[in-house]
């Protein structure tokens, strides 16, 4: 049996990463793993991005195995998750080396301005599963500080999408 595909995401708060993780989904009949919505579930409340980062490292212990299962049962895979920082695409990629699946990292290369644009759309809607209320431009701000591009250096299969604002 081949293993599935593993899909994840990368791109700024705001970029669009969970509407296109669901269209992945349903396009490549995908498990569907969305951290957002299991942090929503599980914590005993996100105030801070130090409890994101706590919550965070929890849920992927218990996704991990579940994930690498899931891969060499042969179903493909999208992760929802900010894959925005060397360490966290390091520790997808790792999955995949470990399922030995094929793995497609998807890049939303989304400026920083459209972003706070969808983003004030959000905070208006309220979409299920979202561990913050809102965020404002200076929570916006710090947190795009951390993000750092995706590079073909890191070992990943890069596909960019610009998408149009």
């Amino acid at each position: 049996m081949h293993p599935g595909t593993l899909h994840f995401i990368s791109g700024r708060l705001a970029a669009g990463k969970t509407t296109l993780a669901r269209k992945l989904a349903t396009e490549h009949n995908a498990v569907f793993f969305c951290e957002d919505l299991w942090l929503s579930q599980l914590s005993d409340g996100i105030t801070s991005f130090q409890d994101y980062l706590k919550w965070s490292a929890r849920c992927r212990i218990v996704m991990a195995p579940l994930i690498v299962d899931t891969l060499k049962a042969g179903a493909s895979v999208v992760l929802d998750f900010a894959g925005n920082r060397i360490t966290d695409r390091a520790w997808v990629l790792n999955l995949s080396q470990e399922a030995k699946a094929p793995h497609l990292l998807h890049f939303l290369d989304v400026d920083e301005e459209e972003c706070l644009r969808r983003l004030q759309t959000r905070n208006e809607q309220k979409p299920e599963g979202l561990y913050f209320a809102s965020t404002t431009e200076e929570e916006f701000r710090i947190i795009c500080g951390y993000f750092q591009p995706p590079k073909a250096e890191e070992g990943l299969n890069i596909v960019s999408i610009r998408p149009q604002p």
